[in-house]
């Protein structure tokens, strides 16, 4: 293809990542971290990078959602069409796993800017008729499957992938792996290093000189693992046996260390999570580059109408939206109104509930798992209550459980529960098959956009920064990105107490912060004050959207980690 032979002419950066978001036609994500990579590739393109993304095809994609009217979740398989949305690569590749020799393709999708700039993503497939029927099933699903079944998508997606590039003629300057699920590609580089019979230093040298590791997870269950009985059935030694284990691991092979231990720059997606990735992981330099979102695909249309007339240039330079006071008071209100009809009209569409236009609008939208606490604003009915009568509000969920969380399903039926239950005094819907689609609704047309994770386990959240470019308020516990974001009163609101602040009870103080500042904070500016409501709206686009959005977080990566030499390593707290 013309696009990556004109690729052929330059060093590239090439990006691995186990899901990556285009649009909804191609339901290769699930969440968060596949929405980043989305975002990733945009801004590259709208920077004219020499960038190629690289993913697995997943042909029955994550699942669709059907909510039964309890809320029970039932999982479908996504049916697209591969044929009509991305073209066949006649490159082929190898690997071998469980003793077979499997056969991977290419796809590719070349995402365009408006700017002139292309970003090839590949999408590897192992559904071919070379392969025997298990083996074509190795790339059908996102995060399904058991252990075994990971550890084959991540041989394809790692070893896989770097045998495409080499395959496709493509010189890389950099690899970067997007989270530990990608950890195989830098195995298969020191394996090349290792067949040149260089000494050990100089070989983990030159790998650490190409790769860059971004960890995405705070939460210990999230790094991937895989016993060596298993790693020697699926993938065999790669490597001495010994090496491995002091790379990976001596129990299990661990993604994140592995990563961790090839790479010469490692950085976490926030300050914080930095800081929580350090301590999980003592003796490793871990920097913060922490993460944005695509300005121009997070603004709604009639911001982006607004933004257009106003501040022309804001799509490519987002750091022009600082001047947002220039926009008048009442076009901004119009533009916010425009979207809150447009989600007010899909919820009715789809659950049947209408909502009110005037009404204070609350919003959470995100994967439902326990740590995300989607139910803590139920914590006291009986106040919930009390506030509802005399300062009316409703509120709007959405999201995934993943199959196996059984927790997760749980809470989204407890979700319907109180919303039937509630039903007098507030009401409640429940948007099921979240995708981006609901998603660009949902943070331009609520009022207020909720965040209430379990300290420390947010990395990130990225929700927060999409409302905010659409001049929607932030409600959120001081994790993530909004430790940074936060300036209580200005752009938002915070739950509970600062990181670095120790307090018997915190649970009792996020139940009271959440409830107290609702009560005689934020509704009564929203029904009271409606131009200080207004002011705050400008506050969030104009002192948050400049910052968290994908092109700085791009230009910080192409500053600090594409063009970074690595100095001095340490691993497990010893210079290698």
């Amino acid at each position: 293809m013309e696009i990556l032979n004109y690729l052929k002419e330059e060093e590239i950066i090439a990006y691995f990542s186990m899901e990556i978001a285009l649009f909804k036609e191609i339901p290769t994500y699930s969440g968060g971290l596949g929405v980043l990579a989305g975002d990733t590739v945009r801004s590259a393109a709208d920077l004219s990078l020499p960038f190629v993304a690289i993913t697995l095809l997943h042909r029955k994609g994550y699942f669709r959602q059907e909510l039964t009217p309890d809320g029970n979740q039932i999982e479908h398989p996504v049916v697209w069409d591969v044929e009509r949305l991305l073209t066949p690569l006649p490159q082929k590749v190898r690997v071998t796993i469980e003793g077979r020799e499997v056969v991977i393709g290419a796809w590719v999708y070349v995402w365009r800017s408006v700017t002139g700039g292309k970003v090839p993503v590949i999408f590897l497939d192992t559904d071919l008729p070379e392969n025997v029927e298990s083996d074509r099933a190795i790339t059908h699903y996102l995060y399904g499957g058991d252990r075994r079944y990971r550890l084959k998508q991540e041989i394809v997606l790692g070893i896989g992938g770097v045998r495409m590039l080499k395959a496709l003629e493509l010189s890389v300057r950099k690899y970067h792996i997007n989270e530990g699920h990608a950890a195989l590609l830098a195995l298969e580089l020191l394996r090349d290093e290792v067949s040149c019979q260089k000494e050990e230093k100089a070989c983990l040298r030159e790998v650490r000189n190409l790769c860059v590791f971004t960890t995405h997870t705070p939460v210990e269950a999230g790094h991937d693992r895989f016993p060596y009985d298993l790693v020697r059935e699926v993938l065999g030694e790669p490597l001495p046996i010994d090496l491995l284990k002091k790379l990976g691991g001596k129990d299990e092979l661990n993604m994140t260390l592995l990563a961790l231990n090839l790479s010469g720059y490692v950085n976490g997606v926030a300050k914080r999570h930095s800081e929580v990735s350090r301590n999980m992981f003592p003796g490793y330099v871990i920097h913060s580059i922490t993460n944005g979102v695509h300005t121009f695909t997070w603004t709604s249309p009639a911001f982006r109408e607004l933004y257009d007339r106003y501040i022309p240039g804001w799509a490519h330079e987002p750091e022009l939206l600082a001047r947002v006071d220039v926009i008048p008071d009442e076009l901004l209100w119009e533009a916010h109104q425009r979207e809150k009809k447009s989600l007010i009209e899909l919820v009715y569409e789809k659950t049947g509930i209408l909502m009110e236009k005037e009404v204070f609008t609350l919003g959470f939208a995100r994967r439902m798992t326990a740590y995300k606490r989607p139910t803590f604003i139920f914590a006291d009915r009986e106040r919930l209550i009390r506030i509802a009568k005399r300062q009316p509000f409703q509120v709007i969920f959405a999201g995934k459980a993943h199959p196996q969380d059984w927790e997760g399903k749980r809470l989204i039926q407890e979700i319907f529960k109180q919303a039937r239950e509630l039903h007098p005094h507030l009401k409640i819907a429940f948007l099921e098959d979240y995708d981006l689609e609901i998603a660009k609704r949902m943070v331009s047309g609520v009022d207020l956009w909720l965040n209430t994770p379990q300290k420390p386990f947010e990395a990130s959240g990225t929700s927060g920064m999409k409302a905010a470019h659409n001049g929607v308020l932030h409600f959120s516990v001081l994790d993530g990105w909004w430790i940074e974001g936060c300036l209580e009163g200005i752009t938002g609101w915070s739950i509970g107490s600062p990181p670095d602040e120790k307090t018997d009870d915190e649970a009792r103080r996020e139940v009271e912060d959440f409830y107290g500042k609702l009560e005689y904070a934020i509704l009564p500016t929203f029904y009271n004050h409606r131009e200080h409501w207004i002011r705050l709206m400008k506050n969030a686009i104009g002192k948050l959207a400049p910052y968290f959005n994908s092109h700085r977080m791009m230009k910080r990566y192409l500053s600090e980690a594409y063009f970074h030499q690595p100095a001095l390593f340490t691993m497990n707290n010893q210079h290698v």
